[in-house]
């Protein structure tokens, strides 16, 4: 592989992770069979308990890794994806 800047043949390849924080949120199937009736019912009888726990524990996130291919050029330094 020659690099496309300075056209060497002194190029390795690395695998990069990036990681995305996604907030994690339910399904239409979850809302028709039981987001209709549960979020009104507990907002009603719950609310002070409902308040915290929004404040305090916040949305549920999880993490998504991506991995790319990436080349690497030993002497110039520049990168490119595959």
């Amino acid at each position: 592989m020659k690099c496309k800047k300075c056209g060497s043949e002194n190029v390795n390849i690395q695998v990069v992770n990036e990681g995305q924080l996604v907030t994690k949120h339910h399904s239409i199937i979850w809302w028709i069979c039981i987001g209709w009736l549960w979020i009104p019912i507990k907002w009603l009888f719950l609310t002070i308990p409902a308040l915290f726990a929004a404040i305090f524990i916040g949305k549920r996130k999880k993490i998504k890794n991506v991995t790319k291919k990436m080349y690497v050029c030993q002497d110039c330094g520049n990168t490119w994806q595959v």
